[in-house]
């Protein structure tokens, strides 16, 4: 691990000694550190007012029960999470994860990242995150509704359009968006439609928020090519997930010319050698909720399923994980290095263990950090709060057009930042410092908060 600078190793020791247990934020917290000592060189009043120190410290952690009755009348307990961790520049925003390893230090790593990853869009938006251990899979309709209106009974009291902003992550989408919605308006009898994103289309959503995080991963990738007069054209690329995140990024690959020769779930991989059929890989994944083994069953000649393996031995030239926190390690690090990848962009939060990520940095390997690269999500769920505020439905065109900006932006602001702090071309200590230095900024303008 990268030596922390002296005053900002005495913060993560105290971090750690505050959160025992809790692996995940620990990670967060020093990944960040680790790109802050040419700021407290330059601005040392970051430390003196210890804004890092109150950074680290969530403003407030909520944790409660969720009794709820499945479908054979039998009481179940589950227990909910929301962090609200940084306010300074807008509304707490982050999503809720149903899973069933959720807990109290992986909604905090998640929290942390959000701060800067909200911090980098430009949009006027805080850091939260939440979810329950609740686990959706096998579940019916009737048992995930009970579930979500059982969490919304406590949690609805936290939340606001002012406040608190929730959306989806991993084991929650429209569906049970629409459950705790539901049941909010129930509660507060106000349709306060911008108190939760990744709404349906016909009760407030945006345009682009299904795609968004996918979509925003691939223009982020598209810029780093630019930055260097290089296309997608020609490019196999290899896609952990197959959610909608790793989904909508195969779609805008294929869009711009790349293929996407491997994608994968639990189960394990598959490579199809004339690249994913979109379409299909849809209906496996969406309709029958199948397994990459159905894809290449379906698919025939040229797709091959292997179980139990790692997708990032297939060679590559760009790799996308989308699955979840640490999926590559030192060892997967390695073997795309010696298969020839040559840019690694992070759709999910943390995929890469810092043991991959220095291996990357050591063979030049391109790295763009989920903070920066997976933006798109949330910036998109700001600009369907924007609809919301002001009463106003945009086209699917107009929104794109805004994420794909965005991520414009975004880019640019890690690239120029990192030079500014001299670390030319590092996309990590772009986007850590850029995204730490409007939120300690906020933070010491309003005083201490």
């Amino acid at each position: 691990m990268t030596e922390l600078h002296q005053q900002l190793q005495h913060i993560y020791d105290e971090v750690a000694h505050r959160n025992p247990g809790e692996a995940e934020f620990h990670q967060a917290v020093y990944e960040v550190l680790s790109s802050l000592g040419p700021v407290v060189e330059k601005h040392s009043d970051y430390v003196d007012s210890a804004v890092i120190r109150r950074l680290c410290e969530p403003e407030r952690q909520i944790i409660f029960r969720v009794p709820w009755i499945d479908d054979n009348g039998v009481v179940q307990l589950n227990r909910g999470f929301r962090v609200e961790f940084n306010s300074a520049l807008g509304p707490f925003k982050g999503g809720l994860r149903f899973h069933p390893s959720v807990y109290l230090g992986i909604v905090k790593f998640l929290g942390f990242e959000q701060i800067f990853k909200n911090s980098l869009t430009g949009m006027p938006i805080g850091g939260g995150k939440g979810g329950s251990d609740f686990d959706p899979k096998g579940r019916s309709d009737g048992e995930i509704m009970r579930f979500c209106q059982s969490f919304m009974t406590e949690l609805y009291r936290h939340l606001g359009e002012y406040t608190d902003v929730p959306a989806g992550d991993t084991g929650v989408g429209m569906r049970e968006i629409g459950y705790m919605f539901g049941q909010y308006k129930r509660i507060t009898n106000r349709y306060e439609s911008g108190v939760f994103t990744g709404k349906g289309m016909t009760w407030g959503g945006s345009q682009v928020r299904t795609e968004a995080t996918g979509y925003g991963t691939v223009f982020f990738i598209n810029e780093i090519l630019k930055a260097s007069d290089d296309t997608f054209e020609g490019k196999d690329v290899v896609v952990s997930g197959s959610g909608n995140v790793a989904i909508y990024a195969i779609e805008k690959i294929h869009e711009l010319g790349g293929t996407v020769v491997a994608c994968s779930d639990s189960s394990g991989y598959v490579v199809d050698e004339k690249g994913i059929d979109l379409a299909l890989l849809k209906e496996v994944k969406e309709v029958r909720r199948g397994r990459m083994s159905d894809y290449a069953e379906l698919r025939g000649g040229g797709a091959t399923s292997v179980e139990g393996a790692s997708v990032w031995e297939v060679p590559c030239d760009i790799a996308i994980p989308c699955a979840t926190q640490n999926e590559i390690n030192g060892d997967e690090a390695a073997a795309l290095i010696r298969n020839g990848c040559k840019v690694v962009a992070e759709g999910a939060n943390m995929p890469c263990s810092p043991n991959a990520i220095k291996q990357f940095s050591d063979a030049g390997v391109i790295f763009a950090p989920g903070k920066a690269a997976n933006a798109g999500g949330v910036a998109t769920s700001a600009l369907e709060m924007q609809q919301n505020a002001s009463r106003d439905s945009w086209t699917f065109a107009d929104t794109e057009l805004r994420l794909e900006q965005i991520m414009r932006r975004i880019h640019n602001r890690c690239l120029v930042t990192a030079d500014e702090y001299g670390q030319p071309g590092n996309y990590v200590a772009g986007a850590n410092i850029a995204g730490f230095i409007r939120v300690a900024d906020a933070m010491l303008a309003l005083g201490l908060v």
